[in-house]
């Protein structure tokens, strides 16, 4: 089992920066790829920016560029710097992780962007 707690989400004006980040415990040495998702009122979850345990990472489109997925293993913590944010990326921020073919996922964080 793996347990992952997100954090850093909150208000922020247009333009501005968070930094999101996911503290995986328990059974951390099976985790492969971390993700981040999110989901907006209505929408599909979508996936935002991924990771995996080499450090390759892939980034959605709508926020390459702008947003930098990271991961530090000795700290068992994913982060998700967010930068120039635009009032589209408001949403519910979900980290994911992938261990032996299980998804695990966190509780959420909401990012809320004012124009």
């Amino acid at each position: 089992q793996v347990q992952l707690v997100e954090s850093g989400g909150g208000l922020v004006q247009a333009g501005g920066s968070l930094r999101l980040s996911c503290a995986a415990s328990g059974s951390i040495f099976s985790i492969n790829d971390m993700n981040w998702y999110r989901q907006a009122p209505g929408k599909q979850r979508e996936l935002v920016a991924g990771i995996s345990r080499g450090g390759s990472t892939t980034y959605a489109d709508s926020v390459l560029g702008r947003f930098i997925i990271s991961r530090d293993n000795a700290k068992n913590t994913m982060y998700l710097q967010m930068n120039s944010l635009k009032p589209e990326d408001a949403a519910v921020y979900y980290c994911n992780a992938v261990a032996y073919a299980f998804n695990y996922w966190g509780q959420g964080t909401q990012v809320t962007v004012s124009s």
